[in-house]
């Protein structure tokens, strides 16, 4: 082999387990909740750390819904059985308001009460069927009467 051929193996073989390391770092970092505001049965939560994939964020809610509620009393269901969860990235952590795009809470006196709009998954138990569902991008799933976790999928037509 020639000497120019295994300096790009070494090098293609350097950049590939970098970035595999840092992959591996990224999935194994501990997810922090920064914060839970609550509004009736609506709760946000600010994390950092969130899991990256559709199913590594609804394993994290599974795995951790018990502690969550535990220590956080998060949900609240209405008296129906109704929830929404809204999971937030933190981000750059909490800003003043720019009048138009941050979302803010008011259950904050201080004027740094707002976030950036970084929306990571949420989480409700519909009315009717009082099944999960998971939004998660442009993603829906849908937990079964038997526990299972399936995406939901739409038609449309036109007519």
């Amino acid at each position: 082999m020639k000497s120019k051929n295994k300096k790009l193996l070494c090098a293609s073989l350097l950049i590939g387990c970098t970035l595999l390391g840092y992959l591996l770092w990224l999935s194994l970092r501990p997810v922090e909740i920064i914060a839970i505001h609550q509004r009736h049965n609506y709760s946000d939560i600010l994390v950092k750390n969130f899991p990256l994939t559709e199913r590594g964020k609804i394993n994290y809610w599974l795995t951790n819904k018990k502690k969550i509620k535990d220590i956080y009393n998060t949900p609240k269901p209405a008296e129906d059985g109704f929830f929404t969860i809204i999971f937030w990235d933190f981000g750059d952590g909490y800003k003043e308001t720019d009048g138009y795009d941050r979302l803010c809470f008011d259950d904050m006196k201080a004027v740094k009460n707002c976030i950036d709009k970084n929306w990571v998954m949420t989480i409700e138990q519909s009315l009717s069927s009082k099944r999960i569902i998971y939004s998660i991008d442009s993603d829906t799933f849908e937990t079964l009467p038997n526990g299972n976790i399936v995406k939901q999928h739409f038609t449309y037509s036109v007519r």
